[in-house]
Formats: structure tokens, C-alpha cells, sequence
């Protein structure tokens, strides 16, 4: 075993003198901050109960433990892989002594060179060799990534080209060393870059010259996970470079030979044209002539994540904010310099630390009160106060009150909307004509339906949603999908497509969010929301168009009552919070038994309806009314609301699969004189010919 892993071992198994001699484990051991690539972490939690930087480097040391090679390459690769880190080690008070010394401990593999050379004067061609590779320690995976200029590794040809090493031997080292690091990140990692890493020694070894990428490649790798997740890098970038090429050119030659730290951890939730112009900010920050050779995006990187149920999570609050900040940014607004927006909550910071005057640290400030405000946002996602604090959040940053978005748990929405597909899948009977739109597309079910079984169908999804959009968009690009979607409005469809040129709109349960969500008149519930609603989809239709809907119902007659047992005893009180909580209508009972309840049948399906989602989903379901019409009521009301011009080709209801299962072990459902009586039917299918 390494002596490095025995001195952590016994670290670990209580030896409190175990680092007493070796600096590089003092360091590692009594570090105060928690300095990590928020990017590579599952849970921000554990950073308080674990010290990941010594996790990984023992990771690093057993890989190399394994390795068969020489003695003397493991032992100096032993000595670099124990210093590499140790500049995000220390107690606060060695930092700020750090500092005085002026050692750069925030670029970590400079500031860790800087105190290995404290602790070894580098008079022999072992210690200069061990320092130059803590220099340029993980400079090839991030080369790799877009983030390091290849002049980077010169350093390394200078170990051959002095003599230090030989080629061969500076390719022996550099391998497993690269292994070594990556791998302690992720094995799965290491096996998809490998071949790449072996390309990069190769060249880096040799005598040919060392050539930077294009502007469009590097920018390419810097967006590596957005382009994996789905982002259509190559649209994206002729786009920029056709609406501000001037600015593209400048940014490239401002970058060129520029280090960005962080700056995918930071910067990859944005889309390409968002990150170009926080890049563009950071550059008019600069005085002409002002020498930066880093840009550092650690401190936006440290705010854009939080946890959510200890999984780590982007904070969509503050990139939402930020998105809203960059994009009020024209290009002309870049070009002649008017950077000052008015914004009392948020300012972009490009700035300077005095023990690294060649490094620029990057990041968004929020005001006190906005910041404030997001963390009420945060703890609300647990209870029904979320809505109100995220319409605050919205009117703090002038967002539309109306854009509803799920914020923190938009993916397990959308994922559980494409469970659905199998009761979708039957309003596809309905459609006519070529141009369909799906309001409210959710992930995408039913656009895929459509793609599939009717593949003569243009499918188009107009969501209010920008969540739902970008998801939607890196979806179609990794699954190659024809259907678009847009960001619009569903209750004035005709500033998206033009009057007339639609053959079928879908509302697929997405009317009772609109009536829900809302705040049409002044005021949510409102059927004034489901009018509009209507008369936005009629407008555009061709003549023979159809509207198709599939959404809740209303049991009639509304006036009877139902019985409800509850099996689980906590019910009743999920009941009374539930009665408290929903804004729709008034929920009446009465209670007639211990965890017994007498209710109208329509409060009784819709909280049925809520409790069957489960506490998880209660914040939301809480909000919203399921059932709106009866339906005699619903016909009644498209009647009104469309006239003469509208016929109704098909009005049915039923009850929705799965909702029996559901409740069987939670409730009895029951009449006025306790016997047992199916569930009513939940949902309808109604379907408008103009």
C-alpha cells in the first residue's frame, strides 16, 4: 500500500497524529471551507458531513495504487496527486496567511504548486518534474471540455525540452496520472474520454505544435452536457453569428488563450446564447490592454445549486432571474456598452482579488430583499404558501403573474405526465386535418402520439411554461422528433398561428390548470378563463376544425351526497388542512364517525382526487380543481361561449383507470345509508367541430 493511504487510514481510524510531519495531509484533514465542482456532487448536504476533497484524493490514490508501474513513477505520482489539492485544504487562518504570501490558492492547481514549492526548494529534476505536473494537474480534461487553452501544457514540453524527462517518459506519466484523476471522479467517465486523454498526451509529448480550436469548437465543448442533454448547439451558434457577428469576434479573440474555471459547472442550465452574453459582460469589464488570463465562474457556480429532498438542484428561482436579466440585453445594448439595467435586485459583478491579478471572478448578486425572497420560495416548495411565494418572487422581478411554472420538481412532472400516454392515446380518433396543436404539451406524450400514429400530422405544443419549452426542445433534438413547440399563451393563440390555418386543437387536462392556475378578470377559478380559453382555440381553427378535450367532470346530480370511510386514521386530518387549503370553492363535510365524513359527491371526488396523488404531490394538487362543469353544465356552457357556429360531435364521460386501485386501500366510498358504491366518473371527452 502507498505510504500516503497508510497515513490516511490512520487518519481515518483515529490517529490524531497521523499528519504530524506531512503538510499535504494537514492541509487535506483540517480544511474549514468546502471547495468542490458543484457539477459532480449528488447532494450539497453531505459537503457538511464529509471532506470531499480528501475523499477524492484518497479515491485518486487508490487507483494509482493499483496501477503496475515502475517505483518510481508511482512515487512521483504519489507526491502529485497528495499536493494537487491541497490549496483547497487549510484552516481559514492558513488561508488568509496564504494570501498574505500571496499564493493563488482559488486557481487550485497554481495555488497548490505555490505551497508544494514552500515545503520543496525544487533543486533536483524529481521535485521540479513533480511540480510542473501539480501545475498543469487535470489541464487535459479540461481541455478537453473547452475550458483550457492548449498553451496550458506548455509547461509540460518544457520538462522535455530542458531534459527532465524524455518523451516516452513524460507519455508514461501523463496517462495514468489523467487516469488517476478522472477516474476518482467517475469510472464511466474515465472510460469515455480515455481515448481522447491518450490523443492529448500523445501531442502534448511530442514536438508538434500545439494548435488552439476554433471559436465554434471550443464553445462546442464548453456546452458538452448542454449538447448531451439535448441542446442543438449548431442552430444555436448560426444563429449568434448572424444576428451579432461583430460581437462573436471580438469575444473570440478576447478568450483566446483565456482560461474559463467552473464556467460549464456555472453556466451549463443557460442556453448558448445566454452564456455568450454573461461572456460578452464579463469581457466589457475589462479596461483595453488588462491582462486576464482566468475567469473564474466558481462563485456563480456556488450559488446556482441548493437542495431539494438531498438530491442537488439548480436554483431555478435565480436562473430565472438571471435569464430574465440577460435576455432584456439586445445586442446593440452590448455593443455600444449600456450595461446598466434597471434592476434594483440584480446586478451582474466581474471582479478582481488582489492576490490574483490576472484572474476575474465571476458572478450574479442579488439584492438583500430578492435573496430573502428566494429562500422563502425554497421552504415554501414544502407547503401550499409555494404559490403565493413564487407570484411574490415574480412581482419582485416583474415576471408575468401568469407564467406558471413547477420550479423545483418540473422533471418528475413531466415524467409522470409521459406515463399518461395510454389515456391520450384515444383523442387521436378525433383529429382531423394537418396542423394539430397541443396546448399545455407537458413532456411531450402527446406530441409523440401523434408523431407516431399519425405521422401525415404537423404536431405543434404551445406551452406558458419556459421549463416545459427547453425540455421540450432538448427532446426533440436527442430523440430527433418533427413536432415543434413554441412559448405562448393559450388564451390568444392567434399572436402564435395565424386565424384559420389550425385543423385541430387538443386540450388535454390542461383546461382545469388554465381555470385553476390563472388569474383571468382579477381572479383565478374563474369559467371566464375557460371561455377565453375556448374562444382563443375556435378562432384559429380552418371551418371543420375541432377542438378536443379531455379533462375533469363533475358528477351529477351534484346535490347528492357520499359517504367517505378512511382506513388510513391520519385522513381526517389531511381532510381538514385540505378543506383550509383549497381556494377553488368551499369544501363542505360533516363528520358522522370516528374516520368517517359525509360530503357532497363533487367535494368528495376532489379531494379524493388530491389525496389519491399522495403528500408529495400536495402542494400542487392542492391548487387545483379537477371538476368544473357537470355534464349537461359543460355542453351548456361551450354552447354560450362558442354559439350556433360550434357543434358538438362527441360528449362522453367515464372514470379514469387507475384511480380505484389507487383508493381501494385508503377509502370507502359509500351512500346515505353506508352502503359500498363505485367511484363517479372523473373525466370527459368532448369534441367541437367549428
Amino acid at each position: 500500500m502507498l505510504r500516503s493511504l497508510e497515513l490516511i487510514h490512520k487518519y481515518r481510524t483515529g490517529d490524531a497524529g497521523a499528519a504530524s510531519g506531512h503538510p499535504w495531509l494537514t492541509y487535506l484533514i483540517s480544511a474549514e471551507e468546502r471547495i468542490v465542482n458543484l457539477e459532480r456532487i449528488q447532494s450539497i448536504r453531505e459537503l457538511a458531513q464529509a471532506n470531499p476533497v480528501l475523499d477524492y484524493v484518497e479515491r485518486t490514490l487508490r487507483i494509482l495504487d493499483g496501477l503496475a508501474l515502475s517505483f518510481w513513477k508511482k512515487e512521483v505520482l504519489e507526491e502529485v496527486l497528495i499536493w494537487s489539492e491541497v490549496a483547497k485544504g487549510g484552516t481559514l487562518r492558513d488561508r488568509l496567511r496564504w494570501q498574505e504570501q500571496g499564493i493563488g490558492y482559488h486557481v487550485h492547481n497554481l495555488g497548490s504548486a505555490q505551497l508544494y514549492k514552500l515545503h520543496d526548494d525544487l533543486s533536483s529534476d524529481k521535485s521540479t518534474v513533480i511540480h510542473t505536473l501539480i501545475v498543469t494537474h487535470g489541464l487535459i480534461g479540461q481541455t478537453i471540455r473547452g475550458e483550457v487553452p492548449v498553451q496550458e501544457h506548455e509547461p509540460l514540453r518544457q520538462l522535455v525540452k530542458s531534459g527532465h524527462l524524455s518523451e516516452e517518459e513524460l507519455r508514461e506519466l501523463l496517462l495514468p496520472l489523467n487516469r488517476c484523476i478522472i477516474a476518482a471522479v467517475s469510472e464511466e467517465l474515465w472510460v469515455s474520454v480515455r481515448p481522447q486523454v491518450e490523443t492529448w498526451v500523445a501531442l502534448i509529448a511530442s514536438e508538434e505544435r500545439l494548435k488552439e480550436p476554433e471559436f465554434s469548437e471550443r464553445l462546442a465543448r464548453l456546452r458538452g452536457n448542454s449538447i448531451r442533454k439535448g441542446e442543438n448547439f449548431e442552430a444555436a451558434f448560426r444563429k449568434l453569428q448572424e444576428e451579432a457577428p461583430a460581437l462573436l469576434d471580438g469575444l473570440a479573440g478576447y478568450l483566446d488563450g483565456t482560461t474559463l474555471w467552473y464556467v460549464e459547472a456555472g453556466l451549463q442550465e443557460f442556453s448558448l446564447e445566454q452564456m455568450v452574453k454573461v461572456l460578452l459582460l464579463v469581457q466589457l469589464a475589462c479596461a483595453p490592454g488588462e491582462n486576464v488570463r482566468h475567469i473564474s465562474f466558481e462563485p456563480l457556480m456556488n450559488t446556482m445549486y441548493y437542495d431539494y429532498k438531498g438530491s442537488k438542484k439548480v436554483n431555478v428561482y435565480k436562473k430565472r432571474m438571471i435569464e430574465k436579466y440577460v435576455d432584456e440585453l439586445s445586442w446593440e445594448d452590448i455593443l455600444q456598452g449600456r450595461l446598466q439595467r434597471n434592476n434594483a435586485h440584480l446586478r451582474h459583478r466581474a471582479e478582481w482579488m488582489a492576490t490574483l491579478p490576472d484572474t476575474l471572478f465571476v458572478t450574479f448578486e442579488f439584492s438583500p430583499a430578492a435573496e430573502k425572497l428566494i429562500e422563502f420560495c425554497v421552504e415554501a416548495e414544502k407547503s401550499p404558501l409555494y404559490e403565493k411565494a413564487v407570484l411574490l418572487l415574480f412581482d419582485l422581478f416583474e415576471l408575468r403573474r401568469d407564467a406558471y411554472d413547477r420550479f423545483h420538481n418540473e422533471e418528475e412532472y413531466l415524467a409522470t405526465m409521459n406515463r399518461t400516454a395510454d389515456y391520450k392515446k384515444l383523442m387521436l380518433d378525433y383529429v382531423v386535418g394537418q396542423r394539430v396543436v397541443d396546448i399545455g404539451p407537458g413532456g411531450g406524450v402527446m406530441l409523440d402520439l401523434i408523431e407516431q400514429y399519425l405521422p401525415d400530422k404537423q404536431g405543434i405544443g404551445i406551452d406558458i411554461s419556459a421549463n416545459v419549452i427547453e425540455a421540450l426542445l432538448r427532446k426533440k433534438q436527442l430523440e430527433g422528433r418533427k413536432w415543434d413547440v413554441m412559448k405562448g399563451d393559450a388564451l390568444d393563440l392567434k399572436r402564435y398561428v395565424e386565424p384559420g390555418t389550425i385543423d385541430t386543437v387538443i386540450f388535454s387536462s390542461i383546461l382545469h390548470e388554465l381555470y385553476s392556475y390563472i388569474p383571468y378578470e382579477g381572479r383565478k377559478f374563474n369559467h371566464a378563463t375557460l371561455a377565453a380559453a375556448l374562444r382563443s382555440a375556435f378562432e384559429v381553427l380552418s371551418p371543420g376544425g375541432r377542438i378536443v378535450i379531455r379533462d375533469g367532470i363533475m358528477t351529477e346530480p351534484a346535490e347528492q351526497m357520499r359517504r367517505i370511510r378512511f382506513l388510513d386514521p391520519g385522513a381526517m386530518a389531511v381532510l381538514e388542512r385540505y378543506a383550509k387549503d383549497f381556494e377553488g370553492r368551499a369544501i363542505r363535510y360533516e363528520v358522522v364517525g370516528p374516520d368517517e365524513v359525509a360530503m357532497p359527491v363533487n367535494d368528495a371526488m376532489e379531494f379524493l382526487y388530491t389525496y389519491t396523488w399522495g403528500e408529495e404531490a400536495y402542494v400542487h394538487e392542492v391548487q387545483e380543481q379537477f371538476g368544473y362543469f357537470t355534464p349537461s353544465g359543460f355542453i351548456a356552457f361551450i354552447q354560450h361561449t362558442l354559439g350556433a357556429e360550434a357543434r358538438i360531435v362527441e360528449c362522453r364521460h367515464f372514470l379514469q383507470e387507475g384511480y380505484t386501485e389507487a383508493l381501494r386501500d385508503k377509502v370507502k366510498l359509500m351512500d346515505d345509508h353506508g352502503n359500498e358504491v363505485a367511484l363517479p366518473d372523473s373525466t370527459c371527452l368532448i369534441v367541437i367541430e367549428k
